[in-house]
């Protein structure tokens, strides 16, 4: 579902820009629906060993964190941010993979609870890569 999800998310933006839809409320509802989507598929690997509810809760709101972090740089000038190392598209392949494996029988060992949490750092450092680079286009659309 979360390779779907990107496909006819990426599809739709597309179709919209393509033949003139695109709209102001489309940016919204986009941006808007992609954060839910993504605290949608993040939240059930609570029910998952061996993950911890910390590390997934953490790696949830990092994840708004990056996306809002990129839409900021619209708000300052800059354009939205798309900046990794740890986007949507990454979050997206990242958790598929994860639930593949799960999906397709195998007991993830204990160790492996330390992925949501590197997830999460992986989401500040790129929340603060799409801040450094948005001020930066920002900065330099004023010159």
């Amino acid at each position: 579902m979360l390779f779907v999800r990107m496909a006819l998310n990426a599809i739709d933006g597309m179709m919209a820009r393509e033949f003139g839809q695109a709209s102001k409320l489309g940016a919204c509802l986009n941006e808007v629906g992609d954060v839910i989507a993504d605290v949608a598929l993040i939240l059930p690997f609570l029910l998952v060993a061996p993950f911890s509810a910390p590390g997934v809760v953490a790696f949830a709101i990092a994840a708004l964190l990056v996306e809002y972090a990129g839409v900021l740089g619209v708000m300052i000038g800059g354009g939205r941010g798309y900046d990794g190392p740890f986007g949507k598209s990454d979050r997206a392949l990242a958790l598929g993979i994860i639930a593949a494996l799960i999906g397709s029988g195998v007991v993830l060992p204990a160790w492996f609870g330390w992925v949501f949490p590197l997830m999460a750092l992986l989401s500040l450092y790129t929340m603060f890569n799409r801040i450094r680079a948005g001020l930066r286009r920002a900065n330099s659309s004023i010159s």
